[in-house]
């Protein structure tokens, strides 16, 4: 049935780059949550009110609060879709993120709600009035939000929306919730021992439990979370795929909302190659990006001396003391002033997150060892604090012919 109401409601489904068409996604998924959810409502809360039942009237509550989540999500998406304008050049996708973050914030508010609501119960029970149609009412809406959930989730998977996945996951615990007051509902006709109230506070401490979790979620693209590794290992293969680069460093990825990444990266080139020749292959690889993968990215150009043997073997040594160190750290930009009486070796060495040592720590360390490998040479270090991956050279790259 999915995808029936793709083909039927989302024009030109198959783009999902394209902003206009995950907007379209955005909305469809948001009017078919509004429908099911408001439906659901109405019978939850009928059926509630006529058997005395807190459960199945804050399951109803519930359905109207995810009524109000797919409102908030329509508008999230509307508003995502902007184009950029002067006060936000990078546009208004992250929109999308603080939806879902407001989503799971109502997640937190509801079972805080729905815990006082059940301790209220527990403390003075009544009798609940138990029928063939409440049980009827209560499985059509698990089978609903079933459905429903699966709905969010392989839309949000189409295009990688978290607003759509934190609605997904509301939805399967609304399944269990109900499910929890189908089963009272069950045992209270059969025996006529009233456990609405602890039905009721077990599934709100499971939504609060959930929404905590769904906070954390939601809230960790806004603070700027490392990119997908699998994004991060297709620039990789796409950048070792050009003739004329013999390594890269310092690649570093922005989120500025889903489809809307920019990039920057070192590119290291043969020294002695024409420059303008190098600038070429630059401006051919930024092209591709924004062709292909729909990424912005911007490249520094690196040129690297190659076929020295000294400064080959001296590059060697320090590639090796550095890893010795730590195997995270890579070097990079190395060069070297040799004089009689003294040398200069100059090099940046990248620091993954993971490293403990302070910088100057780090500094001391490398220079004693470069020290005691040879006491004439003087060491120029900076160090770059990496945010995605390690340094690639030569040796993992296709050569240039």
């Amino acid at each position: 049935m999915t995808n029936w109401i793709i083909r039927l409601f989302i024009k030109d489904h198959e783009n999902t780059t394209d902003p206009v068409v995950r907007g379209r996604y955005g909305r469809v998924s948001s009017l078919v949550g509004i429908l099911c959810n408001v439906l659901l409502f109405g019978a939850k809360m009928l059926i509630g009110t006529l058997a005395h039942s807190i459960a199945i009237t804050a399951d109803a509550v519930n359905n109207l609060s995810d009524a109000g989540s797919s409102v908030i999500t329509l508008v999230g998406f509307k508003l995502s879709a902007k184009p950029a304008d002067k006060e936000h050049p990078y546009g208004h996708a992250r929109i999308e993120y603080i939806t879902g973050f407001i989503i799971s914030v109502i997640i937190l508010l509801l079972s805080l709600e729905l815990i006082r609501s059940s301790v209220k119960k527990i403390i003075r029970p009544e009798p609940i009035r138990f029928s063939m149609v409440t049980v009827a009412v209560l499985v059509l809406a698990i089978v609903t939000k079933l459905w429903l959930g699966l709905f969010y989730k392989k839309m949000g998977r189409i295009i990688q929306s978290t607003a759509l996945g934190a609605t997904s996951a509301d939805c399967l615990n609304d399944v269990l919730a109900t499910g929890a007051v189908l089963g009272a509902a069950l045992f209270a006709g059969l025996t006529g021992i009233p456990i609405d109230g602890y039905m009721g506070l077990a599934v709100a401490l499971f939504i609060l439990f959930s929404g905590i979790g769904l906070v954390r979620k939601t809230l960790s693209p806004l603070l700027g979370e490392a990119p997908d590794e699998d994004l991060v290992r297709r620039i990789e293969e796409k950048i070792k795929s050009y003739d004329g680069v013999i390594g890269f460093h310092d690649l570093v990825i922005h989120n500025y909302g889903p489809e809307r990444c920019f990039a920057t990266v070192h590119l290291e080139v043969p020294a002695e190659r024409d420059f303008l020749e190098s600038h070429h292959i630059v401006d051919t690889i930024e092209k591709d990006f924004s062709t292909d993968m729909n990424i912005h990215m911007v490249i520094h150009m690196d040129p690297v001396v190659t076929g020295d043997e000294q400064l080959d073997r001296l590059k060697a040594v320090v590639e090796g003391i550095v890893k010795d160190i730590d195997p995270g750290l890579s070097m990079h930009d190395f060069r070297a002033v040799l004089g009689k009486q003294q040398s200069k070796l100059i090099f940046e060495v990248t620091v993954p997150p993971s490293f403990k040592a302070n910088n100057e720590e780090l500094i001391q360390r490398i220079r004693q060892a470069i020290q005691r490998y040879n006491p004439h040479y003087e060491s120029v270090i900076t160090l770059d604090r990496n945010y995605i991956s390690s340094t690639h050279r030569e040796e993992s790259f296709r050569k240039d012919g």
